[in-house]
């Protein structure tokens, strides 16, 4: 019976289970950013364990294969990253990081512009951009709440 898990818990199962089970929560911040369901899912450490659980995992049988800081050449420049991911746990392991920290840059977003008033419309703009592109979204949604808050701000 263990086996049988064990055996469902390959890397490809484990992309496919993050990649469609992220985008409930990311659903949920876009289409109903201040209900409770979304608040106890989304703005709580829940998403971050079961997303660092399977990091856990991967980790360990990274280390079961091999050590785990052999193949580790994040930077050793471009060629060292290139070869870290050719490992599919290493870029597996990467891959649960985006997404862990994508959502927790989206619930931030959520909150925040509930607290400056920034109309959803707009926050639904900048969340979509999030969980495609991270960063840009982030970028994109801090312009606008200079806009909204009429204050900058480095450290909110």
């Amino acid at each position: 019976m263990l086996n049988n898990l064990l055996s469902l818990l390959n890397p490809e199962t484990i992309y496919l289970m993050a990649n469609w089970g992220i985008i409930p929560f990311w659903l949920l911040l876009i289409f109903a950013p201040n209900h409770a369901i979304t608040a106890f899912f989304v703005q709580s450490i829940i998403v971050p364990l079961i997303l660092g659980t399977a990091y856990v995992f991967l980790s360990y049988n990274l280390y079961l294969e091999n050590n785990i800081f052999d193949g580790f050449e994040l930077y050793d420049g471009i060629d060292g990253l290139y070869s870290m991911f050719s490992n599919e746990n290493l870029l597996l392991i990467f891959w649960l990081h985006f997404l862990a920290i994508s959502l927790f840059a989206g619930a931030w977003i959520a909150r925040d512009s509930r607290k400056y008033f920034i109309p959803r419309i707009i926050t639904v703009f900048s969340l979509i951009l999030t969980y495609f592109s991270g960063p840009v979204g982030l970028i994109i949604y801090w312009f606008l709440r200079i806009f909204f808050a009429k204050k900058i701000s480095f450290n909110d």
